[in-house]
């Protein structure tokens, strides 16, 4: 058994604990970070991907609405490069309740989000898909936030200033002494090995799966597990999110991302935290709700389905409640006060946009514990630094202005050992994945990450199969680079090609119909006879 010690153990890759490891690390509290399989695997990639305003909280959860609008405002400083501030509207249709209405403005106004009327006229010709019901339309903050980008852009941020972590690493159960947690017992689901971690500290950041943690040593935490369906369509339908103004509800809002839209989301109860299916019957309701905002939504193609858990605490104030109902506050869980054990924290509920102050009250508790004095930064200093402008301007000659400032987006800082290698090879500079730009130099310097062990690892860090063909084109690009990179040779290879395209299918399924049914057909013929892959090996 490997024996480790550090200060602080965070249990959770997503948005919330990556921004706790950099919050800690900051501070100059030595922490590592365990996650049961690759960053950003859960919930903080299975989202609409909204930087909220607030606005669609603050009639009836009006403290969410306005730790929403002030992280808005810092997050659009310190992480602007994984932000497109697109803005929001809010569309008030006929027949919808005028009561509501007042009370949205109203809130607003209380919350500090700023409102702008948009004619309805000048509504139409910016946004020419929009519905001709509309009434009214608002203007709001609201922006997009590409989650991959943000995750890591905290994860690199941590480990300039000391933090650690590593993937695939699964708690079995925390380590008690006494009352007290002094660290965790866990296992590498890649090499077997057992660890045993001891810290000053452990932090339950793992959202869906936090009361799962919580229950391995008796403890509880009463969180409701609420699953949100989404579709993926294939072109950029609207330029901006838009919200029906009215009571949250499903199917009530579009959000646009690069050269795709998201429609969600849906709102069920379950059990399972890593419940991620999608039926037909939830893509045909989406579809009937988002009508009410774009008339014409069936004739647009939708590529892809997906879900995420959200990971809602369940206040006493929240009882009577359920999915909606419960409101999207967080809150820090001291199981010193709770339960009599000292050592342990949990962080729940919340939203992606409040991930950092999130980080900011956990790390606050923390550095109390271990009477630490240096005050939180993360609100200060930007994720991304500055790039020489002779990287910026090198990049651009070689590859164009859209994939060069793709790639530096994604790569930031490591960005000059890339354009580096592309100038010293330009066959370097060739695209493995249109849809994304991504280079075949981007994807060797993904692979030599050890954090990277699958291709749907190097699809999370490098976006690869993530457009709208779906991996179609570039995955089978990517075969002798893989082989490699992971070794094994074929077999190794077609496992790999396995995993993705199972997660693949998994969300195109519920969508096959129409131009995606075929499609699907062309990418089932390639994998079949370009790679040779058996009707049986083929994953549709």
């Amino acid at each position: 058994m490997r024996e480790i010690d550090t200060q602080v153990v965070v249990i959770g890759g997503g948005a919330t604990g990556v921004g706790i490891l950099r919050d800690l690390s900051l501070r100059g509290i030595p922490a590592l970070l365990l996650e049961q399989g690759d960053l950003a695997h859960g919930t903080s990639s299975r989202f609409h991907g909204l930087l909220h305003s607030g606005g669609r909280y603050v009639v009836k959860d009006e403290k969410a609405a306005k730790e929403c609008i002030e992280e808005n405002i810092i997050l659009k400083h310190i992480a602007a490069h994984c932000i497109e501030d697109t803005s929001g509207w809010f569309v008030y249709l006929k027949g919808d309740d005028p009561n509501y209405l007042q009370l949205w403005i109203k809130g607003c106004a209380l919350a500090g989000i700023l409102v702008k009327e948009v004619p309805l006229e000048e509504a139409f010709q910016i946004e020419p898909l929009l519905t001709r019901q509309a009434k009214r339309v608002f203007e709001v903050p609201d922006a997009t936030v590409d989650g991959f980008k943000l995750l890591w852009a905290n994860l690199k941020s941590a480990q300039k200033y000391g933090g650690t972590y590593q993937t695939y690493c699964k708690v079995q159960s925390l380590w008690l002494e006494n009352g007290h947690v002094v660290g965790v017992y866990a296992e590498d689901l890649i090499t077997g090995e057992k660890l045993q971690v001891r810290s000053k500290i452990v932090v339950n950041a793992a959202g869906p799966w936090s009361s799962e943690i919580a229950a391995m040593s008796g403890f509880e935490v009463q969180m409701v597990k609420n699953k949100g369906s989404l579709l993926v369509f294939n072109q950029r339908l609207f330029n901006r999110v838009i919200n029906h103004l009215r009571t949250p509800g499903d199917g009530d809002i579009f959000v646009p991302h690069e050269t795709v839209t998201i429609l969600g989301t849906t709102s069920h109860t379950v059990e399972l935290p890593d419940d991620h299916l999608v039926n037909e019957q939830d893509v045909t309701y989406l579809l009937e709700m988002g009508q009410n905002l774009l008339e014409e939504i069936k004739q647009y193609r939708v590529i892809r389905a997906f879900a995420g858990i959200r990971p809602l605490y369940e206040s006493a104030d929240d009882a009577d409640h359920e999915g909606r109902g419960v409101s999207r506050n967080f809150a820090l869980l001291d199981h010193e006060k709770m339960d009599g054990v000292r050592g342990l924290v949990s962080i729940v509920g919340g939203k992606l946009t409040t991930y950092r102050l999130m980080a900011e009250k956990v790390t606050d508790w923390v550095a109390t514990k271990l009477e630490v004095h240096t005050t939180c930064r993360t609100a200060e200093e930007p994720l991304q630094h500055e790039i020489a402008t002779e990287v910026w301007d090198q990049a651009r000659r070689l590859l164009g202005t859209a994939a060069a400032d793709k790639m530096m987006e994604r790569l930031n800082e490591q960005t000059g050992s890339v354009v580096e290698a592309i100038a010293q090879q330009p066959l370097l500079g060739q695209f493995v994945c249109e849809c994304e730009m991504v280079t075949q130099a981007e994807v060797l310097h993904a692979l030599q990450d050890p954090s990277v062990h699958s291709l749907d690892d190097l699809r999370r860090q490098t976006r690869l199969g993530m457009g709208t063909c779906q991996g179609t084109y570039c995955t089978y690009r990517a075969t002798p680079m893989l082989q490699q990179a992971f070794g094994g040779g074929w077999e190794r290879t077609v496992i790999e090609y396995h995993k993705l395209l199972a997660e693949r299918w998994r969300g195109i399924t519920p969508v096959l119909w129409g131009e995606q049914l075929r499609e699907s057909e062309l990418a089932r013929a390639l994998y079949l006879n370009v790679l040779d892959f058996k009707v049986e090996e083929s994953g549709g």
